[in-house]
């Protein structure tokens, strides 16, 4: 009766039956009988069924005690005892004394029973199954083999046992990863089961279970779930129903559904498992441990690390009770809590879970064991977490070690090896070596696995990450389709491994540019996951963040700070409080402010980001530099440079100290510092930096990857501002042939090196050159980019600025309006780039002469930038300064010296004592002295901006000869003629250096040495330098720019001093021609009709010369304030002429106008004022 209630699983009531056979032998039979030994054998078996392994020894030990007594030394009963004894300690994981009990029980059967007796079968079996459970396979084999040999002479063919020999077998190949050979066996086993046993028999049911097994770990959950579920039906018939081996199935089952990423129905059939063991089972039962670390498991696949803890504690208080304090299932237990730690960022209380389970494994099981390289390869993901990349190399190289010694050379452990050192080779930035070790893996995997094994996808994968680190996005893209179309045949259509798919797909087109693929990618994604996982899982909240940041490089801000908000709300209840990816959260929210130009919004989510990081992380993991490096990028960007670099010092030190020399994060670090030294302005210190980090660049990455272009383009960008063109467009022109071959046609990344060639031909004055390449990237920016990005702005911004140069203005308006619209609708009401877009265009408006319009689009740019702004930042500065030059030009100089300090108090606080702001600065300063007619402070502040000028630039810049020009013009107004030339003189000799041949700046010194000769009354001289300029502007400018009709008009003005006025009215004319037919500034009209009337007052015709003087005062008195001197330069030529026409009441009612003004605005030395004095004196004596 006991046997058959041992046999249905009601071990209560077997060990209450054996217990009262054992009471009546007790009475019946002397101590020593072997009956005695039987009752207590059959005891043990009871507590060997219920896992009360002290208890079972305790009887076979009784049982072994009267058989060593009572039977001859050779008993074949003995060899029992001492197998028994040995089950016991192997499932108590002590593998030496298993093998110890077997050989004693082997030894017993060798002498006592002929070679091929099948329980010398059973021996060699057990031994197999116990070099099986060490991982020792070949040894393994051996045994297992030589008890089928025995099995298939001593039994006919279809025997059960020899079903449980070949059972045995594929276990040992399913061990072994060789899956085909395991399912062979297996097959070979249920056959046999099939013929020889009745249809619900338990075995049968065992071997259907064996399959499935297979087929689960082949990736083909169909067929598992078929298989599982042959075998669930047998045993529902055949057992009762609360069978620990019920449980079992119904544990198998949720196995496969947990794979099969269905985690409520895996839950479902774990919970009805733990339900069956917690009724069959005494309360310290392993088996019962084991369902509560599968709940847990699926409770941690599900993202509820705090529910999985819960679990996995559960179980590892059974284990500690139930087994001794080294079995490996201990190991098991406190890897699993190991595990949650990790997911939940807690690295150090990981590490120690982790290291428990590697010292019990140390002692318990032999050196090569394949659960030691378990073990080696946790602590590596771990240290692989935490950037410690040389440690986890370190770990998961003992691993591989082990398992090239413990497996065979095909096994899919040693693939997962090979792939892990090569996900730390790819994190260090060693793709080759990255790609050589998942090659390794994959050739592995493939001859492993079948062709549609998820483990393959995976592999693709990984394989696409590298070509996508290498910026080989085709390649990169051909890998992870592979990897798609595996998972789509392999997987259930909600399956999270499918999401993740889609969601890697998504990521190349988004780094490809094309972002409306990448959301339809990882909108499929977030499709799936939404389905297949609770509402607070990590993985939901990484979706939406997927979603955000293609919202943000689309420029969509509110939609990216939607997305990013949706994915923090999930971390923040999901995670514990100083979790990494809670800080990538912050990270990411702070980024959209950043762009958006709230910069302290950037710093406070920056700084939440950083505080979380540093509690949580070790001191030099790259995530830390991430975050200095972010907020020195604010710092960058709030022009706050002393700050910026800083922070990214900081970042650099990590990065230097937790990655080999050659990674490419070390030459962004280095390039973050360049851009800082180049904004201030700094070019030798930036050169230096972008030239290391080019260096780095070149070792780590293949020749065509996007980041060498990008390199090549920063080290263009530096060439650029430092006047140095040609260099410029070579390094461009370097960039230009990687982008062409690297990435797609359309990529924004293109369209930004067009753009930066475009400014280059700008500087250089080529502006056909110019706008051609700036409208070859607002073609890409069209296609790329969603109307409102705000780059598209930037672009239109670039053409605009062109067509302001070749002095097109409605053209300029036109772009900078389409590009304010998109600024508007793209970007919040006080972001700095509003402000930038208000003050291009009020830049149009200056240039047109339209000071009214052009002061209310620089007050509103003010206004913004005072909102947005901190107090001190340069931008500020730029915005007085663009104010200060309208009141200059309005010839308020008392504001526009008020408007020009404010400026430079702001500037000498936020910039460097040489910073080329600092001298444009000065400049201006000067220039007010100047037209103040104050010299020598104009000297004092023009000398001051050269200086700065000579230490901060080449000594061929443009800018160097700009100082020599201004410089001259003073010499010039003070009539030092010789001073003025060897000024301008050597501003020459820089353009004719540094520029191209047609490019409208080397116009400029010829110019202004017309206007000298001019003063000088070398009328010859004159004419030849006006008309050298004119020649310039004609070949470099439109036919219908404005300074080409400024030097008809200059060299027109020679021709009169010259009494040439036929000649004189021809030019004057042509450039009235120009200026009357474009929008250009009517002030250079007034000009053009004011030296018309000089020309015909000179030639007495004193009608048309009035008609001129006339229309030339009208655009003056309504674009000029009233007291500006150039109404008094019209007031005074009006008074010579009624002087001249003996009308000396008018001619003195103007020049008392103009003297007026002159007395305001001018100093009383001014030679003007004097000149209009003398003539008031003439007029006075006339009347």
């Amino acid at each position: 009766m006991g046997a058959v209630y041992n046999d249905t699983g009601a071990y209560s009531k077997a060990l209450e039956f054996y217990e009262k056979s054992y009471q009546i032998r007790e009475n019946s039979l002397p101590p020593n009988h072997p009956d005695l030994a039987t009752s207590y054998n059959s005891i043990g078996g009871v507590y060997y069924c219920i896992s009360e392994y002290s208890k079972a020894l305790e009887f076979y030990e009784k049982s072994l005690k009267i058989r060593e007594k009572a039977l001859p030394p050779n008993h074949p009963d003995l060899a029992i005892s001492y197998n028994n004894i040995g089950q016991v300690y192997n499932n108590m994981g002590d593998y030496l004394k298993v093998l110890e009990f077997h050989d004693k029980a082997l030894k017993i059967r060798q002498k006592a029973l002929p070679p091929n007796h099948p329980d010398f079968a059973s021996s060699y079996s057990n031994i197999g199954v116990l070099h099986n459970s060490m991982g020792d396979y070949s040894k393994a084999l051996e045994f297992c083999e030589k008890s089928h040999q025995i099995i298939e002479k001593a039994l006919s063919s279809n025997h059960p046992a020899v079903a449980t020999s070949y059972n045995n077998i594929g276990g040992v190949y399913n061990a072994m990863g060789d899956y085909s050979k395991a399912l062979e066996f297996y097959e070979k086993s249920h056959q046999i089961y099939g013929k020889a046993l009745p249809p619900n028999h338990p075995n049968l049911a065992l071997s259907s279970n064996n399959i499935g097994l297979v087929y689960n770990a082949m990736g083909d959950y169909s067929k598992a779930l078929e298989f599982y579920e042959k075998s669930h039906k047998i045993k529902k018939k055949a057992l009762p129903p609360n069978h620990p081996d019920l449980a079992t199935t119904y544990n198998n089952i949720g196995v496969v559904y947990n794979d099969m990423g269905a985690y409520s129905k895996a839950l479902e059939f774990y919970e009805k498992s733990y339900q069956i063991r917690e009724k069959a089972l005494p309360q310290n039962h392993p088996d019962l441990a084991s369902s509560y670390n599968n709940i847990g498991g699926v409770h941690k696949d599900m993202g509820d690390c705090s529910k999985a803890l819960e679990f996995y504690e559960k179980a590892h208080q059974i284990y500690e009770k139930a087994l001794p304090p080294n079995h490996p299932d201990l190991a098991l237990s406190y890897n699993n809590i190991g595990a949650v730690y990790n997911d939940m960022g807690d690295y150090s209380k990981a590490l120690e879970f982790y290291e428990k389970s590697h010292q019990i494994r140390e002692k318990a099981l032999p050196p090569n064991h394949p659960n030691l390289a378990i073990s080696y390869n946790n602590i590596g993901q771990l240290y692989n977490n935490m950037a410690d990349y040389y440690k986890a190399l370190e770990f998961y190289e003992k691993s591989q070690q082990i398992r090239e010694k413990a497996l065979p050379p095909n096994h899919p452990d040693l693939a997962l090896s090979y792939n892990n050192i090569g996900g730390v080779y790819k994190a260090m930035g060693d793709y080759s070596k990255a790609l050589e070790l998942y090659d390794k893996s994959h050739k592995i995997i493939e001859t492993a696995l079948p062709q549609n094994h998820p483990a393959v996808a995976t592999s693709y994968n990984n394989t696409g990450g590298v070509y996508n680190n290498m910026g080989d996005y085709s390649k990169a893209l051909e890998f992870c389709e592979k990897s798609h179309k595996i998972k789509e045949k392999a997987l259930p259509p909600n399956h999270p491994d499918l999401a993740l798919s889609y969601n890697n797909i998504g990521q190349l087109y988004n780094n490809m540019g094309d972002y409306s693929k990448a959301l339809e990618f990882y909108e499929k994604s977030l499709k799936i996951i939404e389905k297949a996982l609770p509402p607070n899982h990590p993985d939901v909240a990484a979706s939406y963040n997927n979603i955000g940041a293609v919202y943000n490089d689309m420029g969509d801000y509110s939609k990216a700070l939607e997305f990013y908000e949706k994915s923090y709300q999930i971390r923040e209840k999901a995670l514990p409080p100083n979790h990494s990816n809670l800080a990538l959260s912050y990270n990411n929210i702070g980024q959209v402010y950043n762009n958006m130009g709230d910069y302290s919004k950037a710093l406070e989510f920056y700084e939440k980001s950083l505080k979380i990081r540093e509690k949580a992380l070790p001191p030099n993991h790259p995530d830390l530099a991430t975050s200095y490096n972010n907020i020195g990028a604010v710092y960058n960007d709030m022009d706050d440079y002393s700050k910026a670099l800083e922070f990214y010092e900081k970042s650099y030190q990590i990065i230097e100290k937790a990655l080999p020399q050659n990674h490419p994060d070390l030459a962004t670090c280095h390039n973050n510092i360049d851009a800082v030294y180049n904004n201030m302005g700094e070019y030798s210190k930036a050169l230096e930096f972008y030239e290391k980090s080019h260096q780095i660049i070149e070792k780590a990455l293949p020749q065509n990857h996007p980041a060498v272009a990008n390199s090549y383009n920063n080290i263009g960008a530096v060439y650029n501002n430092m006047g140095d063109y040609w260099k410029a467009l070579e390094f461009y022109e370097k960039a230009h042939k990687i982008y062409e071959k690297a990435l797609p046609q359309n990529h924004p990344d293109l369209a930004t090196f067009y753009n930066n060639i475009g400014q280059v031909h700008n500087n250089m004055g080529e502006y056909s050159k110019a706008l051609e390449f700036y409208e070859r990237a607002h073609k890409i920016y069209e296609i790329a980019l969603p109307q409102n990005h705000p780059d598209l702005a930037t672009f239109c911004n670039n053409i605009c600025q062109v067509h302001n140069n070749m002095g097109e203005y409605s053209k300029a308006l036109e772009f900078y309006e389409k590009s304010h619209q998109i600024i508007e609708k793209a970007l919040p009401p006080n972001h700095p780039d509003l402000a930038t877009s208000y003050n291009n265009m009020g830049t149009v408006y200056y240039h047109m002469g339209n000071y009214w319009k052009a002061l209310e689009f620089y007050e509103k740019s003010h206004q913004i930038f005072e909102k947005a702004l901190p107090p001190n930042h340069p931008d500020l500065a730029l915005s007085y300064n663009n104010i200060g030059l309208i009141y200059n030009n309005m010839a308020d100089y008392y504001k526009a010296l008020e408007f020009y300090e404010k400026s430079h108090q702001l500037i000498e606080k936020a910039l460097p004592p040489n910073h080329l702001d600092l001298a444009t600065s000065h400049n201006n300063i000067g220039e007010v002295y100047k037209n103040m007619g104050d010299y020598s402070k104009a000297l004092e502040f023009l000398e001051k901006s050269h200086q700065i000028r000579e230490k901060a630039l080449p000594s061929n810049h443009p800018d160097l000869a700009q100082s020599y020009n201004n410089i001259g013009e003073v010499y010039h107004d003070i009539g030092d003629y010789s001073k003025a030339l060897e000024f301008f003189g050597k501003s020459h000799q820089i353009f004719e250096n540094a520029l191209p041949l047609n490019h409208p700046d080397l116009a400029l010194p010829y110019n202004w040495f017309g206007k000298i000769y001019r003063s000088m009354k070398d009328y010859p001289k004159a004419l030849e330098n006006f008309e050298k300029c004119l020649g310039i502007w004609e070949k470099a400018l439109p036919d219908n720019h404005p300074d080409v009709a400024f030097a008809f008009s200059n060299i027109g003005d020679v021709h009169r001093l010259i009494s040439n006025y036929e000649k004189a009215l021809a030019f004057h004319q042509k450039a009235l021609g120009i200026q009357e037919n474009v929008q250009c500034n009517p002030l250079e009209c007034a000009m053009t009709y004011i030296n018309l009337g000089e020309t015909y007052r000179e030639m007495k015709d004193y009608s048309t010369a009035l008609t001129y003087f006339e229309k030339g005062l009208e655009i003056r008195e309504k674009k000029l304030p009233k007291n500006h001197p150039d109404l008094a330069i019209v007031y005074y030529n009006m008074a010579k002429l009624y002087l001249a026409t003996r009308k000396y009441s008018v001619a003195m009612k103007n020049v008392q106008q103009a003297i007026e003004i002159a007395q305001e605005k001018l100093p009383s030395t001014h030679p003007y004022l004097l000149e209009y004095k003398e003539t008031f004196e003439q007029i006075r004596k006339e009347m």
